[in-house]
Parts: structure tokens; C-alpha cells; sequence
């Protein structure tokens, strides 16, 4: 279709942009922007964690795609905590937070220490973590200007009632199968040029 460049009538209109209601729980899709921060000592070499310049604390900058219904293609954006100066607990955090998305992708239960499940929890870089699907709890909270803005801070695990109609996959009982534990893919990393404080900071 041909457009003409100074009529704008047949432009698309502006998407609501709405807050999702707290609590709604959705598929999501997560990526990784990638901060170009690396620490060999830490195992992290393949660029995608990110430095914040004002606290020094290191994280994950992940994008949540909403992949159906009401909310479908809606972003919503969060800090995955790797490490701060203050302490463990925001790292605590973020462990607990991958650890969950893992199991809700590759439908594990929280209880499952198996061996498939176990080597389903593990990956070989934080690019395995860059596209993987899994069902979340989305949340409100103030931005650092006092905004209210969406946010994703828990993930849905198989042992919750409603994660296989989300999921899109038969309930099961007992142990859920694992799927294959992801691949790590090559980086692409770019350094921000400028990094603020992360939103799960404390």
C-alpha cells in the first residue's frame, strides 16, 4: 500500500497504554538487553549483564513481551538483580527469580530435584535466558519519577492451578516432564551509555 508522506489519515491510532491490572497473570516472552558488563571471576563473559553507574550494582535489563490475549504485544521492562554493594539479598532476588522462570519454560515443578530437572535449572550463559517463555504475575509499582508503571517480580510455576491453560499444555499430575535445558546462543552485547538505578534496588 502506497502512502503519502504528508497525509497522516490513515495512520494507525495510539495504543492504550493503560496500566494491566495488578494480579493478571500472562504468557510472557523475556529478553535480555544486553549491558556489555563482564566479570570472569563470576562466570559472566558473554556481555549481557549491565553496571549500573549510580549504585554499582549488576544486573539483567529484561524485556516482557505479553504473548496473548487482552494485553497481547504490551512490554513491560525489570531489572533481574546479579550482585549490589549492599548485600546478597538483591542477588538473592534475582537467583530466586531465574530459578522460577526456568521452571515455569521448562514446565519443573518447584519440588522436582531430579536429575532432568536439575540440569534443566542450570545454563550455560545468561543467553539461554534471552527468549524463553514462561507465565507471569504482572505488578504495579512507582518509577523513579513517581509513575505507576507494570512490572513483572514473580513468575507462575507448574504447581500453580492455573499454569497449564496459560502455558497452553495439558495439567499433569505429580512430576511434570522437563524439557531440554536451554543452549546458550552468542552475545551480541552493546554498553548503555548511560545506566540508572535498577528498579529492584534496595
Amino acid at each position: 500500500m502506497s502512502m503519502n508522506w504528508n497525509d497522516f489519515n490513515d495512520a494507525e491510532q495510539q495504543t492504550s497504554f493503560d496500566l494491566i491490572p495488578k494480579g493478571t497473570l500472562t504468557k510472557v516472552r523475556m529478553t535480555i538487553k544486553p549491558g556489555g558488563f563482564d566479570d570472569a571471576a563470576r562466570g559472566w563473559t558473554d556481555g549481557y549483564a549491565t553496571e549500573s553507574f549510580d549504585t554499582g550494582s549488576i544486573y539483567l535489563a529484561a524485556e516482557f513481551v505479553v504473548l496473548e490475549g487482552e494485553f497481547a504485544k504490551r512490554k513491560l521492562w525489570s531489572n533481574i538483580g546479579l550482585h549490589s554493594p549492599k548485600g546478597d539479598a538483591w542477588a538473592n532476588m534475582g537467583r530466586t527469580f531465574i530459578r522460577a522462570a526456568l521452571n515455569s519454560a521448562y514446565g519443573v515443578l518447584p519440588s522436582d530435584q531430579s536429575s532432568e530437572a536439575q540440569n534443566a535449572r542450570r545454563i550455560g550463559s545468561f543467553s539461554a535466558l534471552d527468549g524463553i517463555e514462561f507465565v507471569a504475575r504482572i505488578d504495579v509499582e512507582k518509577d523513579s519519577k513517581g509513575e505507576y508503571r507494570n512490572t513483572i517480580k514473580q513468575v507462575i510455576e507448574p504447581d500453580h492451578k492455573d499454569y497449564a491453560r496459560l502455558m497452553g499444555v495439558p495439567p499433569k499430575a505429580g512430576t511434570a516432564p522437563v524439557a531440554a535445558a536451554p543452549q546458550a546462543k552468542p552475545a551480541t552485547p552493546s554498553r548503555p551509555a548511560s545506566v540508572g538505578k535498577p528498579a529492584w534496588a534496595q
